[in-house]
């Protein structure tokens, strides 16, 4: 199988991480988002571990929102 940035894929060992999307591609490996919601990067000697997924199989983590920060606390002056 070709892996190419934005195919859908499984890994034939770890169907437990679900169809994943591939962000990159280099020649020494593939970062690939899965739908267990964590990016995980495969050697290209893995390659033969992956295989082609439905695209509806992929499904991307959800976003949530970044908690507001609180502003820091100043210490209270003594008189």
């Amino acid at each position: 199988m070709t892996i190419k940035t934005g195919s859908i894929v499984s890994h034939t060992g770890a169907l437990e991480w679900g169809a994943g999307k591939v962000l990159e591609v280099t020649a020494a490996m593939a970062t690939i988002q899965f739908s267990d919601g964590k990016s995980r990067k495969i050697a290209a000697s893995h390659f033969a571990t992956l295989q082609p997924a439905e695209a509806a199989a992929y499904l991307p983590p959800e976003v949530t929102p970044a908690a507001k920060a609180r502003p820091a606390r100043t210490a209270k002056k003594k008189p």
